[in-house]
């Protein structure tokens, strides 16, 4: 029996001090759903028929100065911290950018414009590693003002919360929304970026959290997760693959059949070996150029799910 051999591509990178202490993972200040839908800055979004209401964060920057105010006040906090941050409005200017280009391009044959689905709108979002959501409400008692604020840090990649501040700032007679920002987060600020050290602490140790789904098209190729390759099923290859890929070996097997695997708390590097970052479609990629070589000669086929997930369609294109 010949012994199916998986190449590793964990880059070597990750060990490298110099690199560590050199690149951190992106933050970017976005207000929070509760704001948005409190001042009436939300879109309806009509997602193959089911309505969705998301933050219109164009509308709230161009309308809202205490916003604007807001975020350039967390920006330099955290900045002289040591965390500089993604701005959400020049993102946001760029998309735009983009997508004027993108209107302007046409077919010299026939004219047909490029095809984009609402799918492909709505990630056309201002993307970070570390999204910092921030909401407050303006306390008034006489003469007086005070905040009461609430900041969090969220993984953009699994939406788990990963650090956290709240609380309401001493009364003073500034009208400054900003200002009375800053006095309220200042008590919390040092245990607020000590969680976030933390989670980039791990993350550079354990590596970044995905999941990764991995499907069969039924087309009646006979192929499917338990067909054998130099007597392995392909799950058990699959499986092997991501155990060699994966930081510390850290990933689980939520649940799989015949026709379907689904891997959570997949652990995979933050930067590739020519020092790139690696995200969920660079990973899953991978697997799909491994895939596609012999003895397995099988086409994939990739579907990008957001910043943390992906799926990996086995049987055509």
């Amino acid at each position: 029996m010949k012994k199916v051999i998986i190449h590793s591509i964990f880059p070597f990178c990750l060990l490298n001090p110099c690199v560590r202490a050199s690149k951190k993972p992106s933050l970017m200040v976005v207000p929070g759903d509760v704001w948005c839908n409190q001042n009436g800055y939300t879109q309806v979004f009509d997602n193959q028929g089911l309505t969705e209401v998301i933050p219109d964060y164009k509308t709230a920057l161009q309308n809202d100065k205490d916003l604007m105010n807001v975020i350039s006040k967390i920006n330099i906090l955290m900045t002289e911290r040591g965390f500089p941050l993604q701005d959400l409005s020049a993102s946001i200017r760029n998309i735009q950018n983009m997508t004027a280009e993108d209107n302007l391009i046409m077919s010299k044959e026939s004219g047909a414009t490029i095809a984009e689905s609402p799918l492909d709108k709505l990630r056309r979002t201002a993307k970070a590693d570390i999204i910092l959501e921030v909401d407050w409400t303006i306390n008034t008692s006489g003469p007086k003002k005070s905040i009461t604020y609430n900041l969090r840090g969220i993984d953009a990649y699994t939406n788990k919360q990963i650090a956290g501040a709240q609380g309401t700032g001493a009364p003073s007679f500034s009208a400054e929304v900003a200002v009375l920002l800053e006095e309220a987060i200042l008590v919390n600020m040092d245990q607020f970026n000590n969680q976030l050290q933390a989670h980039f602490d791990d993350l550079f140790e354990n590596g970044r959290e995905i999941a990764l789904d991995v499907r069969v098209f039924d087309n009646g190729s006979g192929i499917d997760l338990e067909t054998e390759f130099n007597g392995y099923e392909l799950t058990e290859i699959i499986d092997d693959w991501m155990a060699m890929n994966t930081v510390n070996h850290r990933y689980s097997k939520a649940d799989a059949t015949e026709n379907y695997i689904m891997f959570n708390q997949v652990r995979i590097p933050l930067f590739r070996e020519n020092g790139m970052p690696m995200d969920t479609e660079h990973f899953a990629r991978n697997l799909m150029r491994f895939l596609r070589q012999a003895p397995y000669n099988l086409p994939c086929k990739i579907i990008n799910r957001g910043l943390g997930r992906c799926l990996l369609i086995i049987g055509e294109k």
